[in-house]
């Protein structure tokens, strides 16, 4: 996955706002990133700011910063990447190896010594922390070739989960963004069906970042003739 991601969201200007949201459902185990952008006053100054210091806090204990050399809590220690510039008004961060105890609510507060300070606790990011993940989805066409596509959603592109498949075949994988915190990736299987194909199942498993797998399975009807669609049935 690209480390380059962008995380755009609508940021209002002239106020004190952080544009994040609200709730993000997040899977145990693995990783998530709150995509956040935050505003402030137009300072009555001229003088040019180029000094940021951002972090994010659950209650009073730092969770992530922009700030290399900052000693993190034990707690959070090697499980944070501030992902977001500060200078572009961007505070995105990523937490990973997400705990049952990671529901939050997390807050962003940015520091400026040439002006001003501000939490932003008003614009609180709660994950509902899932312990397993839920099962792919799993469709296919049968033409001359089979073309089977599985899915899930997640909220880590920076580490996608990994998709394998019960047979050989060509394999694909795209990933595209839902909205601001939410991706799907998808895996698709193209193969020349063989007779010892049919009346077996196809399976997709989904393996994600922490461990945590779920899969799917098809069954492959007999063909009646060449052309048919939807040969398959989700067991």
């Amino acid at each position: 996955a690209s480390k380059q991601m962008k995380f755009t969201l609508k940021s209002p200007g002239g106020k004190w706002t952080a544009n994040v949201p609200a709730v993000i459902p997040a899977l145990q185990g693995s990783c998530v990133v709150i995509p956040c952008t935050y505003n402030y006053p137009k300072p009555k100054s001229k003088k040019i700011l180029n000094r940021w210091k951002g972090f994010w806090k659950k209650g009073n204990k730092i969770m992530s910063t922009n700030l290399r050399k900052w000693k993190l809590p034990k707690e959070y220690k090697r499980r944070t990447k501030f992902l977001g510039n500060l200078k572009w008004h961007n505070c995105t961060m990523m937490l990973d190896g997400i705990r049952k105890t990671d529901v939050g609510p997390f807050y962003f507060r940015i520091e400026m010594p040439q002006y001003k300070s501000f939490s932003y606790i008003n614009n609180t990011v709660s994950l509902l922390v899932m312990s397993e993940p839920d099962a792919p989805t799993v469709s296919a066409v049968v033409n001359n070739k089979v073309t089977a596509s599985c899915s899930v959603s997640h909220s880590c592109p920076y580490i996608p989960p990994r998709f394998s498949w019960s047979r050989p075949g060509i394999v694909r994988k795209r990933s595209k963004k839902l909205n601001a915190w939410n991706w799907e990736t998808v895996s698709t299987l193209t193969f020349q069906p063989l007779s010892t194909d049919f009346n077996k199942t196809l399976e997709c498993t989904v393996l994600y970042s922490g461990g945590k797998q779920a899969k799917t399975l098809l069954l492959f009807a007999q063909l009646d003739s060449v052309g048919q669609k939807d040969h398959m049935s989700a067991l």
